[in-house]
């Protein structure tokens, strides 16, 4: 089933005490690490989400893990499931590869994206025979598949990170065309925006509004990352450039040498 038809369920059901949700996995690093994530997930499953998605590795280097991950979790750990999937050294063969393969395992969901540049380089680089954004992958998976897969894509409450300045900021020019942008990849196709991780409400809270102004009408779904670890908070919230509130540096900032505190 797709995402979005169980977004558009839950609403219509009219459930206010029904909160729609999903978790997102990353794949582990080692064998030990993959049997440790389906422990996990079969108890967070247990919680009733609506979805879950797992993550394709920098660089396409998770390619086969993802793909057999994804294929477990909707067969085996049975909750529907999204993939993601990114351009970064993807020719259209390899992206094709891993659209037929998630179909055959029936699976109906993809977080369409361009991808981060593979580890060691500072910017994206379309690959010859691969596409060069996401709104290109959002009309191939239209053009070759029709309406098979639900398609999710990415929305940028502060701006894309690529232009946000050294302030912390993005023009308004640069964050009115990276809108533009994202209601080109909704008219390709997409039917779902999961946002970047954020940790200041009123930005989100504007960025629904500032494209349900342009035309922009499908769920937008906020992007949510739990801080549980200290580095890995600041290293995430500085590669995303996510604007941090100053109350949860205040809180944090005591505490960042304490994990179980943290």
């Amino acid at each position: 089933m797709k995402v979005i038809e169980k977004i558009l369920e839950s609403t219509a059901a009219g459930d206010a005490g029904k909160v729609v949700f999903s978790f997102e996995f990353f794949p582990p690093k080692t064998e030990d690490g993959v049997e440790n994530l389906f422990e996990r997930m079969e108890r967070m499953v247990a919680h009733d989400p609506t979805f879950c998605d797992i993550t394709w590795g920098a660089g396409g280097t998770t390619a086969e893990l993802t793909l057999e991950i994804a294929r477990r979790m909707q067969n085996m750990v049975c909750v529907e499931t999204m993939m993601h999937l990114t351009c970064t050294n993807m020719p259209v063969e390899k992206i094709d590869h891993a659209l037929e393969t998630i179909k055959k395992d029936g699976i109906q969901n993809v977080l369409a994206l361009r991808g981060d540049p593979p580890r060691g380089q500072d910017k994206f680089v379309q690959i010859q025979g691969g596409f060069a954004c996401a709104l290109d992958l959002v009309e191939h998976i239209r053009k070759s598949y029709g309406d098979y897969f639900g398609i999710a894509v990415a929305g940028y409450p502060e701006a894309h990170p690529e232009v946000i300045e050294s302030n912390g900021l993005a023009t308004p020019e640069a964050y009115a065309k990276d809108l533009a942008y994202l209601k080109r990849k909704v008219d390709a196709g997409a039917d779902v925006i999961v946002t970047q991780l954020f940790y200041d409400v009123d930005n989100f809270l504007k960025f629904v509004n500032d494209c349900r102004q342009i035309g922009i009408t499908c769920p937008i779904v906020p992007g949510i990352m739990p801080i549980n670890n200290y580095n890995g908070f600041i290293r995430m919230t500085g590669f995303c450039k996510t604007k941090i509130p100053s109350e949860i540096t205040a809180a944090l900032e005591p505490i960042k040498d304490n994990e179980e505190a943290v």
